[in-house]
């Protein structure tokens, strides 16, 4: 009886499972955090990993000044490609190398990729250095199997999705080093994610007129006024709950005052605050008019209070990602396969984070997120300490994406 596909890819993943959980060790120990985002000696080590698996490592550095305009030090995005025939769609896999910063309270040495009873801790070891192993076994495995005749394979592996991703999958996209027909983005869960929030970031700047504490009636308090803002946006935050999204998976937009600072001294009345809030948009929102919205909140908030100016910059704007037509094809097998691998039923849903795989979408390639994860975000410690990783888990989610990609690229 002829050995079928499933069973080819299953054998080989089985077979180099202490390779792949040496692989995730090895990029976990060798920080990345963003920021301070200096992540070109990660990715170095990366493509010393890849190279050694026979897989051929395009270097693109990204400028010095380009990442500096960016908040970063250094990026480079490493690029994989593979043709197993002439025709067919490629198929682009985006996993992210940059991570933020481990934080207090972890159990264990976050950068010493530490397991315990089939689970790997460590930053990164979910979000996402995992799919840099997903996604380069899953294209050994099928490079093993031997059964593909037509189609491409790409890694997209890049290092400032948690700075925007402008520098990352954005970059190589608008340069041209790569026109995909279908996009992986690294994953967080079983559940195959084809929606998630939009983000928007706003620098608000409150100004007016320093004094002494002793005549305060001669200046004009900035932190007075932007108090007054805050409870204007305060006010409006409350009012997001109403707005309800269809997306299984995402509830409601919502705000955030995340970091605030001004002043000269306690004896000075304030000539200047500053605060950034953020601001998550579900994918029915339009970030143009979420934006102006804001703007107007703001600015009515300091409409006539006498010898106070406000200033409203833009940091970041990541818009929504939503299905591209024809993604339904590449959902349709995910879950198929995902739910039979997994053992459970996958299907489809949205999450209230953003991420890179707008960029594709945006970019007209059909997209959706999925690697390797748990049942669920929360159980990953994804952003938390003691993050991990069942790695029974990294090896399923590898076959996935495999069987997947057979099947996808396999069809006439």
């Amino acid at each position: 009886m002829p050995v079928s596909s499933h069973v080819s890819l299953h054998a080989f993943i089985a077979s180099q499972q202490d390779a792949m959980r040496s692989m995730l060790a090895e990029l976990v120990k060798v920080p990345s955090d963003n920021p301070p985002g200096d992540c070109a000696p990660h990715a170095a080590r990366a493509a010393q990993l890849l190279e050694a698996l026979g897989l051929e490592v395009e270097r693109h550095p990204v400028p010095e000044a380009e990442c500096r305009a960016n908040g970063m030090i250094s990026c480079t995005n490493l690029i994989v490609r593979h043709r197993f025939g002439p025709g067919g769609p490629v198929v682009a896999l985006n996993a992210h190398g940059d991570v933020v910063a481990p934080g207090e309270g972890w159990s264990v040495d976050p950068y010493a990729a530490v397991v315990k009873d089939g689970v790997m801790y460590g930053r990164g070891v979910a979000v996402s250095k995992s799919d840099f192993v997903t996604y380069a076994y899953a294209l050994l495995a099928l490079k093993a199997a031997g059964n593909l005749k037509r189609g491409a394979i790409e890694l997209h592996l890049t290092y400032d999705e948690e700075a925007g991703g402008a520098i990352g999958p954005e970059w190589i996209l608008a340069k041209g080093l790569s026109k995909p027909d279908y996009a992986f983005s690294a994953g967080f869960s079983y559940a195959v994610t084809t929606a998630h929030n939009g983000c928007l970031h706003l620098e608000v700047t409150v100004s007016g007129k320093s004094a002494h504490a002793a005549r305060p009636d001669t200046g004009h308090d900035a932190l007075e006024a932007a108090t007054a803002v805050l409870n204007a946006l305060y006010a409006y935050r409350d009012g997001l709950g109403a707005q309800r999204s269809q997306v299984p998976g995402i509830v409601s937009p919502s705000m955030v005052v995340g970091l605030i600072k001004g002043g000269i001294n306690t004896n000075v009345v304030p000539d200047k605050v500053s605060f950034r809030l953020d601001r998550r948009m579900i994918p029915e929102e339009q970030p143009e008019a979420v934006e102006a919205g804001l703007r107007e909140v703001i600015a009515k908030a300091v409409a006539g209070l006498p010898g106070i100016s406000v200033r409203v910059d833009r940091i970041m704007l990541a818009r929504p990602f939503s299905a591209v037509p024809g993604v339904e094809k590449l959902i349709a097998i995910l879950t198929q396969e995902a739910t039979r691998i997994m053992g459970v039923a996958v299907g489809t849903e949205g999450i209230p984070l953003y991420t890179d795989a707008r960029h594709y979408s945006a970019a007209g390639i059909k997209t959706v997120l999925y690697g390797a994860g748990p049942r669920n975000l929360l159980e990953a410690n994804g952003h938390r300490a003691d993050e991990k990783l069942i790695l029974t888990d990294l090896y399923k989610a590898t076959e996935v994406v495999a069987s997947t990609l057979e099947k996808l690229l396999g069809e006439a």
